[in-house]
C-alpha cells in the first residue's frame, strides 16, 4: 500500500516481481489455502528481492532530492557542546576524512547499528527465542504462492520472487544451528527441507540453483530507544523480529514512513523533538508489539501442531490491525531534510 501511494509499486512490478495471491499454510501434512484480500488498489502481495527493491527506493529518493554518498564508512557521530547529534564523522574509500552535518541523524544502519554504539541506545524489549535458517534462490521451481511449512522442530518457506525465480528456507531453532547447519550448509538445509517439506525437496531437484547459499545463526528479537537529541534509528537498528514472520522489510517501510513524518513535524516547529520522535516510538511500538510476542512463540518451536493454528491467527489478527493503521497514514508527502 505504501508503494502503491508513493509510486513505487508500478516499479517493482515491472521488475519482474510477481503479484502474489494466496498463501498456503502446511500444518505437517494438512494444508490450508489462504486467498489474499484486495486492500484498496493494492490487490496482492510482492517479494522483491533487495537487489530490486533497494535501487528502486535509493533512484526515488534521489529524485525526490536526496543525495546519496556510497563508498563511506561512519565512524562516529559529530556533537555540539550540549551533547546533542549534529551529524556524522567518517571516511570514504580513498580513507579521506567526512564530515556531514545534520539538524537529524537517523541511524538505519542494521542489527550492527554504528549510531547504537555511539549513542548506547538501549535494548528495553528482548525475545526469548530464535530461528535460523539456510537459504538459496532457484529457478526452474514452479508456485503458485507463498508456502510455509511447520512440523515438530523444523520449518521451510517457498518465496516467488523477481525474475522467475523463486526463494526457498529451511529453518530450526537457533541453539540447533552450529550442529546441524554450519559445518555444511547446503546438506543441512537438504536435510532440514526433506523433513520439514518433503514435495519441495523433491521439486528441487530439478530446479537450478542462483547465487550462493545464505544462512542466518539466529538472534533473539529486540527493541530499542529509538531517539534522543539530534538522532533516531529505523529498521533493525531500531527494532527487530525473528525473520521466520517475514515482516522485515514490511516493518522497514512502515517506520521509514512514520519517521518521516515525525522529523518533518519536529523540524518544521510544530511540535517538539520529544513530542515527535516520542510519538513516532510509541506508534511503532503499538503496531509490533502483539506481532512481536506471536512470532516469538513461533520461534521457540515449543508448539504442538495442534497448536500452532492459533498461535498463526494472532499474527495474522496483528497483520490485519498494522494494515488498517497503514490506510490511515498521512497520504502527503513530507519535504526533504538535511
Amino acid at each position: 500500500m505504501q508503494l502503491q501511494r508513493w509510486g513505487l509499486l508500478d516499479r517493482v512490478v515491472a521488475a519482474g516481481t510477481p503479484p502474489i495471491h494466496q498463501t498456503t499454510i502446511h500444518y505437517g501434512d494438512d494444508a490450508v489455502t489462504i486467498p489474499v484480500k484486495p486492500g484498496g488498489a493494492v490487490d496482492a502481495l510482492y517479494a522483491p528481492r533487495r537487489t530490486v527493491i533497494d535501487p528502486i527506493l535509493v533512484a526515488a529518493a534521489s529524485e525526490a532530492g536526496a543525495e546519496f554518498r556510497f563508498d563511506v564508512t561512519v565512524t562516529d557521530l559529530r556533537r555540539d557542546r550540549t551533547g546533542r547529534v549534529t551529524g556524522v564523522l567518517g571516511r570514504d574509500s580513498d580513507g579521506r576524512p567526512v564530515e556531514v552535518a545534520a539538524a537529524m541523524t537517523v541511524g538505519a544502519d542494521g542489527v550492527h547499528s554504528a549510531v547504537v554504539r555511539a549513542t548506547g541506545a538501549a535494548t528495553y524489549h528482548q525475545g526469548r527465542f530464535a530461528s535460523a535458517f539456510v537459504y538459496a534462490h532457484f529457478a526452474e521451481l514452479p508456485a503458485s504462492g507463498y508456502e510455509w511449512f511447520y512440523r515438530p522442530d523444523v520449518s521451510a518457506g517457498v518465496i516467488p520472487t523477481n525474475h522467475g525465480d523463486t526463494g526457498v528456507w529451511a529453518g530450526v531453532p537457533a541453539e540447533r544451528f552450529a550442529a546441524e547447519m554450519r559445518p555444511d550448509v547446503e546438506a543441512g538445509f537438504r536435510r532440514t527441507l526433506a523433513v520439514a517439506a518433503p514435495d519441495v525437496a523433491e521439486r528441487l531437484s530439478d530446479a537450478t540453483r542462483r547465487g550462493p547459499w545464505r544462512s542466518f545463526p539466529g538472534r533473539p528479537g529486540y527493541v530499542r530507544q529509538s531517539w534522543g537529541p539530534g538522532w533516531a534509528l529505523v529498521g533493525d537498528a531500531a527494532h527487530f523480529k525473528d525473520p521466520l514472520g517475514a515482516h522485515g522489510m514490511t516493518d522497514a517501510v512502515r517506520d521509514a514512513e512514520l519517521l518521516a513524518a515525525a522529523i518533518d513535524v519536529a523540524v518544521g516547529g510544530h511540535a517538539s523533538e520529544q513530542q515527535a520522535l516520542g510519538a513516532y516510538q510509541e506508534t511503532r511500538d503499538a503496531l509490533s508489539d502483539r506481532f512481536f510476542a506471536a512470532v516469538d512463540t513461533v520461534a521457540s518451536y515449543t508448539w504442538t501442531l495442534d497448536a500452532l493454528p492459533a498461535l498463526l491467527v494472532e499474527l495474522s489478527d496483528a497483520m490485519r490491525d498494522e494494515v488498517e493503521a497503514i490506510r490511515r497514514f498521512d497520504p502527503q508527502p513530507t519535504r526533504a531534510v538535511a
